[in-house]
């Protein structure tokens, strides 16, 4: 009896730790209680206005929905009139891969090569970085939609222009062989956030690797293509992700210019304005939900597409 009652630890000493660490949660949840309230706000608009709209429109994607009737089960009926019967829907998604195939890259090198001008030595550069920035601050807005289908109008400054020299101006937004173009040009004219970022990028490339390259003999084109892109490969890769989503994401400019049809002749129907003419022009809440989601994974097989690729192009500071 003695020995069982030396080798049994004190009761104390079996209660302790626990009570210590329910004490620590409770001292842990205390000081972060204020941080739980401060994100209370986030979390609760998260759940009613993204988490749970996204939630139900998958519900609907599956479903016959026109607003004024409850929503009837169809199951992936939706998704099969999508690709097999809805010929405008092939046509948007051919206009759609065509703008991002050519707005994307062109504003990519527009804005690198406006950031390169913008980081030499020159008076007056701030000024010059906040007046090329204001594009993108008025850019994907309806005011510079109207203005942009002013300008390429067929009494616009452009027809204007061409007149001077000879050449019989045309309403570009007009005509279904160049009206994607002038909204490739509003895109590409967007240029101020990538080149904001591009300039952060190339603040902080080493000046001694150009003064080690002007040494061994290398001109400007060699140090751009051998020390300023491969440095600069963590911003492009930024940059083009979210000129990506942006650029399927795309809205205004086709909806102003085209007047809400995507004409003329759909050469500037865009995916989320026709997504928009089935959902609210057509009250076919259902099959805009299908689309949606079709939207959803091809913007994330692209952006999935970058990353898988990025690792043979894109190059790090902390990699051996």
């Amino acid at each position: 009896m003695q020995a069982a009652r030396h080798s049994a630890p004190p009761a104390a000493l079996t209660s302790s730790p626990s009570k210590e660490r329910q004490r620590r949660r409770r001292r842990q949840l205390g000081d972060n209680s204020w941080g739980y309230l401060f994100l209370a706000p986030w979390i609760i608009g998260m759940l009613l206005f993204l988490a749970g709209p996204t939630l139900v429109s998958l519900y609907l994607s599956f479903t016959n929905f026109n607003l004024l009737n409850p929503p009837k089960w169809i199951g992936a009926m939706n998704y099969v009139r999508l690709f097999t019967m809805d010929s405008r829907y092939l046509t948007s998604l051919r206009v759609t891969f065509t703008y991002v195939a050519f707005a994307v890259p062109l504003n990519l090198a527009f804005a690198l090569a406006l950031a390169m001008l913008l980081n030499a030595k020159i008076k007056g550069l701030g000024l010059y970085r906040a007046v090329y920035y204001v594009p993108s601050l008025l850019g994907g807005s309806v005011a510079i939609a109207i203005l942009w289908r002013q300008v390429f109008g067929p009494s616009g400054i452009v027809s204007q222009i061409l007149a001077v020299f000879g050449v019989q101006g045309a309403s570009w937004v007009s005509s279904p062989n160049s009206a994607l173009w002038t909204l490739i040009m509003l895109h590409v004219w967007q240029f101020g956030s990538p080149m904001i970022i591009f300039l952060a990028g190339l603040k902080q490339i080493p000046k001694e690797l150009y003064e080690a390259a002007v040494v061994d003999g290398a001109g400007r084109w060699q140090q751009f293509r051998m020390i300023t892109v491969p440095m600069l490969t963590p911003v492009i890769f930024f940059n083009l992700i979210l000129q990506i989503i942006n650029s399927f994401q795309a809205f205004t400019p086709a909806f102003i210019v085209s007047g809400g049809t995507g004409g003329p002749l759909d050469s500037t129907l865009f995916y989320t304005l026709y997504l928009y003419l089935q959902g609210f022009g057509n009250f076919r809440m259902g099959y805009a939900s299908a689309m949606g989601w079709v939207l959803l994974i091809i913007i994330g097989a692209f952006t999935a597409l970058a990353f898988l690729s990025s690792k043979y192009w894109v190059h790090y500071e902390d990699e051996r």
